[in-house]
């Protein structure tokens, strides 16, 4: 879809049994391209299940507000949504990795778009691995090493996320600490691994230091020549690596058309 990011996949129905050799095809596709375009599926929440598990295993959300009742595994995104205070709650806004407070996080996500607005809500993808290969040397010898506390909720993000149940609580980690140069498990990429919603700060840095030298890598890392923005389709099944990408929606479309999206997440590595 871009010189770095992204591929289209089509002629394919994912409510149909899938050959070794086609599952084998998309997880290579999926690792070397980020971000996987399944265009003109139509699924319910059970084959969005089916669909993932072809990339995977599921992972358990940190969140259950937003399970599906008769699918738990599959949740569903809505700007129907408001915080406790009434506020409309866009899910998604703002540069982030998906769970990244999790001592395994999720090495995938997968959204099927069930109902869009007429324009907007696109999705844009940054690529952290082409990103990294373009730090200058002293930027890349600054920053390897180091390491990021990753909380649920950073007390420095302007996006603030639905508050855990007590039960959701006691099975999320407080604080987990993860590289900030993170080496994809499956081809060996070094990539930029930050998380401006999730990380607390860095291990031997005051705040003073973290946070601009965190702010430089972001404005570094989504620049536009590493950026795929999605422009979403009905029936788009879309899923992305967490392993190398940031992403973010846009709320950036008329707030009376409903968007709702069954999304599902994929079991991962520790960061190495």
């Amino acid at each position: 879809m871009t010189g770095n990011t992204g591929a289209e996949v089509i002629g394919i129905d994912l409510r149909q049994s899938i050959s070794v050799q086609e599952r084998t095809a998309l997880n290579r596709a999926f690792v070397e391209h980020g971000v996987l375009v399944v265009r003109d599926q139509d699924l319910a929440p059970t084959q969005v299940l089916g669909a993932a598990e072809l990339f995977g295993t599921v992972f358990h959300q940190h969140n259950t507000r937003f399970a599906i009742p008769e699918c738990p595994e599959v949740h569903y995104i809505s700007n129907q949504d408001r915080y406790p205070d009434g506020t409309r709650y866009i899910p998604g806004e703002g540069w982030h990795t998906d769970h990244s407070n999790d001592t395994r996080p999720p090495k995938a996500t997968l959204l099927h778009a069930v109902t869009l607005p007429d324009v907007g809500g696109d999705t844009q993808y940054a690529n952290m691995a082409a990103a990294y290969s373009a730090l200058p040397a002293g930027m890349r010898e600054r920053i390897a090493g180091l390491m990021a506390i990753h909380v649920y909720q950073s007390s420095h993000s302007d996006r603030q996320l639905m508050r855990l149940s007590e039960a959701n609580r006691e099975r999320v980690p407080n604080a987990v600490l993860h590289p900030i140069v993170r080496t994809h498990p499956e081809n060996g990429r070094k990539s930029i691994y930050i998380n401006p919603i999730r990380i607390e700060g860095i291990v031997g840095f005051d705040h003073r230091e973290a946070l601009p030298l965190l702010e430089e890598l972001l404005h570094h890392a989504t620049q536009e020549a590493f950026q795929y923005r999605h422009e979403r389709r009905s029936g788009d099944l879309v899923i992305w690596d967490n392993r190398c990408l940031l992403h973010k929606a846009n709320g950036d479309y008329d707030m009376g058309q409903a968007r709702y999206l069954y999304r599902l997440m994929l079991q991962g590595d520790v960061p190495t």
